[in-house]
Formats: structure tokens, sequence, C-alpha cells
């Protein structure tokens, strides 16, 4: 009897662990959300796909500490691009109206 209770303990022990692979796969790879994998694998790992997705998270790579600023700065950089772009092209079509008005 005592050895029934002990393989089912390591069989419910080893099921946690297979569900649960997706959130320990995060936490060794330090991911830093870990927490919002553990819980996405928790409410949807009972689907496979739900399961399947947790675990290709999990081994992504960290996203960079920086992605506001990065976002932030390539977006200074697009508008500058953008009002630097509409400002030649005005400034060459009152070019082009100025010499059409002296000829």
């Amino acid at each position: 009897m005592q050895g029934g209770i002990v393989i089912q303990t390591a069989e419910v022990i080893g099921a946690l662990a297979a569900y649960f692979l997706p959130a320990i796969v995060a936490d060794r790879r330090k991911r830093l959300d870990v927490l919002l994998i553990a819980l996405f694998n928790a409410c949807l790992g009972w689907t496979v796909v739900g399961w399947l997705i947790a675990l290709y998270w999990a081994f992504q790579p960290n996203p960079p500490a920086d992605v506001a600023d990065e976002v932030k700065s390539k977006r200074r950089l697009l508008s500058l691009s953008t009002f630097s772009k509409g400002l030649a092209e005005r400034v060459q079509a009152r070019a082009a109206k100025r010499d059409r008005a002296r000829n």
C-alpha cells in the first residue's frame, strides 16, 4: 500500500512538472516575464495549443530592457525625416514657383 501512494505521488509530481514545463523553462532561462508565462500556462496550458504557445514563448529571448525608449527614438527619427522631406519639397516647390514667375 505504501508503494502505491509513493508511485501515485511521483506520477502527480511528474504530471505537474510536464504541465508547467513552459514556466519552468522560462524561469531557468531568466525570462523577465516569467510570471506572465506561468499564468498563461496555468490558464491555457490544458489546451495543447496553449501549452505549445507558452513553451515557444518561454524559449524566446528577453526583449531589450529599453524597448519603450527605442520606439520613442525611432518615432522621433521617423517624424524628423518626414518633416525634413516635406520641408525640402516645399522649398523646391516655392523655388520652382518663383522661377516660373520670373520667366
